[in-house]
């Protein structure tokens, strides 16, 4: 009488393929045990299945019901195993034929009437079950959209536990649901635009590059300066995302459960723009059970750090590597979890703990030591990490009403993509010059004599690090790229260095 259905649970952002089996033992009553690492949620379906079954006039077997979800020795965690062990009590019943879960992967949880709701990793599960051979991947309704970009998997979104039993047991109402590629072709609608912002050219300028060569950013100037206003506008300005960056970018969401209100893939390049109150495992990822952090919900997309100095400093330095390498490594005990972390750092920071240093209207409150202690809560080898330096002033009544409205920022948009292309073309799609190792620095980035001299008199009077030389050295390939030439010359390096003038606090 034993039953097996194939399933999956989530692992990081990754699904772990799992097998739900079911025997029936005589028992005096009737038990319903579930074993192979629960958690909690997983516990608690003996509940939703009993009453699902009852109130779908499905058979319950009144003995002893045992769940082994094998492998045993990894932890299942969610809601997602609700239909497959249901699935499994019904095959063991001859409810549903055995043979038609051969090939078939099930995942969703159950309503008390049997309902099927959404659940976290339907593409990270669907992914997995295309890459092992499986043929047929049953989810809930909502996730379906999202499933159905695995190629070679037909998936069927269900309604209910009624809708699934016929549909196992051959009825022709159901049609698998067909990934449209038309989705991709469409810039998506932000409803913010570079158009909106008055003045502040350089700090513009500053954000082209950045969105065309992948690079961090810090901006510093007092409140309203405009520094949040700009930030939040830089993803209009990066290209539409391709279908392999929007499959990267859902599969983490979907594994930290931020799209369940979404259905399909995710088009829009993400911004996350955590509280400065955030904690270490919500900004970098981890917990008991790691899960993505807001660096990684930022993959592909803009990290935006409001009042940068608040952040708590082991925060802070716990960028230094994902901004490095790309991607984030949780350890613990059981397992070691990598999640990506491929995003631009926009940091802004007022120039004193008040904020109105420099500013002729208002004088600053404190005094030289407590502002040096407050822009020293940034290290310098988080410093070193941003490739762009500026500062944001504040505009003043008459300049506002007087400038006119910036630059759209499809223009600016693209330039950014003909600025990327040649990147590309370069370095293979998708590396962009901020990724460059040291020997591409060496092998891409040839300095002409006159280039070396400059170099060489900044390096001397900035007393920079080799970490900021190969970066200034970045940059400027990226203003060479925007301005569609094949060489650096000593313009492109000198507006680069311009972005590293230490500001004054």
């Amino acid at each position: 009488m034993i039953a097996k259905v194939h399933s999956a649970t989530l692992v990081g952002i990754d699904a772990a393929p799992v097998v739900a089996e079911v025997d029936f033992r005589g028992s005096q009553k009737p038990e319903f045990v579930i074993v192979g690492l629960p958690d909690q949620a997983v516990k608690e379906s003996s509940y939703r299945i009993r009453c699902a079954l009852k109130n779908c006039d499905l058979d319950m077997p009144t003995m002893l019901t045992v769940v082994n979800l094998a492998p045993g020795d990894v932890r299942k965690e969610g809601t997602g195993l609700d239909l497959p062990i249901a699935v499994a009590i019904l095959a063991g019943t001859d409810q549903i034929p055995k043979s038609e879960l051969d090939d078939s992967m099930v995942l969703g949880e159950l309503g008390l009437d049997g309902e099927l709701r959404p659940i976290d990793g339907a593409v990270n599960a669907a992914l997995m079950a295309a890459q092992q051979g499986f043929k047929r991947f049953v989810v809930p309704e909502e996730c379906a959209a999202e499933a159905a970009v695995a190629r070679g998997l037909d998936v069927y979104g269900m309604r209910s536990l009624t809708d699934v039993v016929a549909l196992f047991n051959g009825s022709p109402a159901f049609r698998p649901v067909e990934f449209s590629e038309a989705e991709a072709a469409a810039m998506p609608e932000y409803g913010v635009d570079y158009a909106d912002v008055k003045g502040q050219k350089h700090a513009v300028r500053a954000l082209e590059i950045a969105a065309a060569g992948g690079h961090n950013v810090l901006m510093v100037g007092p409140p309203g300066s405009g520094k949040t206003m700009l930030a939040r506008r830089l993803p209009t300005i990066l290209p539409a995302l391709t279908i392999e960056e929007s499959i990267e970018t859902t599969r983490v969401y979907s594994a930290g459960g931020q799209k369940r209100e979404k259905q399909g893939l995710l088009w829009e390049r993400p911004f996350r723009s955590p509280h400065h109150s955030a904690s270490y495992a919500s900004l970098v990822g981890g917990g008991k059970f790691p899960k993505p952090g807001e660096v990684s919900l930022a993959h592909k997309g803009v990290l935006f750090l409001d009042e940068m100095p608040e952040f708590d400093r082991s925060v802070l330095e716990a960028l230094r590597e994902p901004l490095e390498d790309g991607v984030v490594t949780v350890s613990r005990v059981q397992a070691t979890l990598t999640f990506p972390a491929e995003c631009i750092l926009i940091g802004a920071m007022n120039p004193c703990p008040c904020g109105f240093k420099g500013l002729p209207e208002q004088k600053c409150v404190g005094n030289p030591a407590t502002c040096g202690r407050y822009a020293g809560r940034i290290s310098g080898p988080l410093l070193d990490r941003i490739d762009l330096h500026i500062e944001v002033p504040r505009l003043k009544p008459e300049e506002l009403l007087a400038m006119p409205n910036g630059e759209p920022s499809a223009a600016i948009r693209e330039r950014v993509i003909q600025g990327r292309e040649r990147q590309w073309a370069r370095l293979g799609k998708p590396n962009l010059n901020a990724k460059m190792s040291p020997k591409q620095i060496r092998e891409e980035l040839e300095l002409t004599d006159e280039c070396r001299e400059f170099m060489r008199s900044v390096m001397t009077r900035m007393n920079l690090s080799a970490r900021v030389f190969d970066r200034i050295l970045k940059v400027g390939r990226t203003i060479a790229d925007l301005a569609c030439e094949p060489e650096i010359t000593k313009t492109h390096l000198a507006e680069a260095v311009q972005y590293r003038e230490r500001i004054e606090f």
